[in-house]
């Protein structure tokens, strides 16, 4: 296990540096007069010129690079061109925001995909199809329309949560609970038809083993053989995609935060990058790869403590 963790962690620090230099690259491919942007369009070509020399702009792409990556490797993330504010701070203000959506995401999928998907893949019948045309209404509701109607009946109608707004977790949990609960509903019902439909899949093909069988006749009862063999068995498919979906969540937040007036990192990303602010989106995007390696890792190491088979 030590070893996977290893190379995993080798692997991920490779996709970084690559990552990186590729996302450098292609962000000072355009024209983009910075200084031009920060003084006005007013201003007189010296000042303009003098702007982007001290903002460095003035030397080759891979100088700036090499510049910013030995700052990045030792915690300087530089600052805001637009805004003067320091990068890393800025991000540590909005990330609690972002990670208690994906965090909550994650937490109700998981639980309510096992338990639809094990409950349809074992009573089958008349449930599974019911299992069924829920994972395909979730998939079909578009995103905007789940998140307006959620809005329009929880928070208009019956005034239960509020619409907008964001209440910090050290200032008081259950305004920062109630601030959470529609936007992580809203992201919830996607996540939750497809893993759930895969937990399905999974029981059904380990219950149609014949282990299972010689349980069942040695005279093992359903629950503790789904507990215990089954669900060891059949998580391993459903972890994948709940690693997956963890990551396709940065792209999901993007639209609820600006619903909800979320002061996330969905709603920071689009700010900068429309600016054009290097400093910011590089930090946003080896964030964001970070999170990628990260969640990887978890699911290798969770799928290799469930299936000693998957480490080697």
């Amino acid at each position: 296990m030590l070893r996977l963790v290893a190379r995993r962690l080798a692997g991920g620090a490779v996709l970084l540096l690559v990552i990186s230099l590729l996302s450098y690259l292609l962000l000072s491919i355009p024209d983009n007069d910075v200084g031009r942007q920060l003084l006005g369009q007013g201003a007189d070509q010296a000042a303009v010129d003098a702007k982007n020399a001290a903002l460095g702009l003035d030397r080759p792409a891979l100088v700036q690079y090499a510049d910013w990556l030995s700052h990045a490797v030792r915690g300087d993330l530089g600052t805001s061109w637009f805004t003067s504010e320091d990068v890393t701070q800025t991000i540590a203000n909005r990330l609690p925001v972002t990670v208690s959506l994906m965090l909550g995401v994650t937490l109700v999928t998981a639980v309510l995909s096992f338990l639809l998907g094990v409950w349809a893949g074992v009573r089958r019948g008349a449930v599974d199809r019911f299992v069924q045309v829920l994972g395909v209404a979730g998939y079909a509701l578009p995103g905007f329309l789940v998140t307006l109607v959620l809005v329009l009946v929880f928070a208009v109608k019956l005034g239960w949560f509020p619409a907008i707004g964001y209440t910090p977790f050290d200032e008081s949990p259950g305004g920062w609970l109630s601030t959470i609960t529609l936007p992580v509903a809203s992201l919830s019902v996607a996540s939750i038809a497809g893993v759930s439909q895969q937990v399905r899949g999974a029981v059904i093909d380990v219950l149609r083993q014949d282990y299972v069988r010689t349980l069942r006749a040695r005279g093992l009862s359903m629950p503790r053989i789904v507990l215990k063999h089954v669900l060891r068995n059949a998580s391993a498919p459903a972890l994948v995609l709940l690693g997956l979906q963890f990551v396709g969540l940065l792209g999901g937040a993007v639209l609820v935060e600006q619903i909800f007036g979320l002061p996330g990192i969905g709603s920071m990303t689009v700010t900068y990058t429309a600016r054009g602010d290097i400093p910011v989106i590089m930090a946003l995007v080896m964030l964001t790869v970070l999170g990628v390696v990260l969640i990887n890792l978890v699911t290798d190491v969770l799928i290799g403590w469930l299936n000693p088979k998957a480490r080697l």
